[in-house]
């Protein structure tokens, strides 16, 4: 749900995502939140009760879309509820758990503010959640609707060209990804990692393993605290094994 379709439609269209909707693994629609005004302009904003800078979102072309959009969704499959999520400074931070959890749904139903927000009315009504993308402010809703977007799509099976790649990706473990080498093995006098190179899968693995801890020790000491916090019994044997 947007004002500006056009532009979600022309980055989802491309790459990864695009491939997917060609191959009919997913389907993604923009709806024009303009197109349910109840004014010949499609005037969708007005000014804010009690005063304040810049212009608000109004209730009606909002709830009025879902519904459409519920409708149509309810005559194709009646069993399906959609899952409506608001994006927003104010929401919940966006993690790879919660990509997890929504590739798991079988609607969602993205609504993309803009302007000073959207009148409260309208969010009671129809959201289900709130997500942000982190502490900052944009234009619009839509850039953050397509991450999220293309965060969930690829994890529907089928989507990426191995399922491997998704397991093996930062946070899905809860820590950050390990360094990675190609052709040619050695570049400006840099070399891979020997290791990459014995053909070892367990020492490959271990490698790995260590290497993801180390780097999200050193970046994100949060998500590392937490792991270890988690993990200590799998740690602790790791440990006693190396010795």
């Amino acid at each position: 749900m947007t004002l500006f379709p056009d532009m979600v439609m022309g980055g989802l269209s491309a790459s990864i995502t695009g491939r997917a909707m060609d191959k009919g693994l997913l389907s993604v629609e923009a709806v024009d939140i303009r197109d349910y005004a109840d004014n010949k302009n499609r005037h969708v904003d007005d000014y804010t009760y009690g005063g304040g800078a810049g212009m608000l979102m109004q209730a009606q072309p909002v709830v009025d879309c879902y519904e459409s959009i519920e409708a149509a969704i309810r005559e194709r499959r009646p069993e399906v509820k959609p899952h409506v999520i608001y994006m927003t400074p104010t929401g919940k931070p966006f993690t790879q758990a919660d990509a997890e959890r929504l590739s798991k749904m079988d609607c969602l139903v993205l609504l993309c503010g803009h302007y000073e927000g959207i009148d409260a009315r309208a969010t009671e009504l129809i959201v289900d959640e709130e997500i942000s993308l982190g502490d900052f402010v944009l234009t619009g809703g839509e850039l953050p609707a397509m991450v999220v977007v293309d965060a969930v799509s690829r994890l529907i099976p089928g989507v990426l060209g191995s399922d491997e790649s998704a397991v093996y990706e930062s946070f899905y473990n809860g820590l950050l990804e390990y360094p990675q080498y190609t052709r040619p093995p050695v570049y400006r006098g840099m070399e891979v990692p020997e290791v990459l190179l014995s053909g070892n899968h367990k020492l490959i693995e271990d490698w790995r393993f260590d290497q993801s801890l180390a780097i999200t020790k050193e970046k994100r000491p949060d998500l590392y605290e937490a792991y270890v916090e988690e993990h200590k019994e799998e740690l602790a044997a790791r440990a006693r094994k190396k010795k």
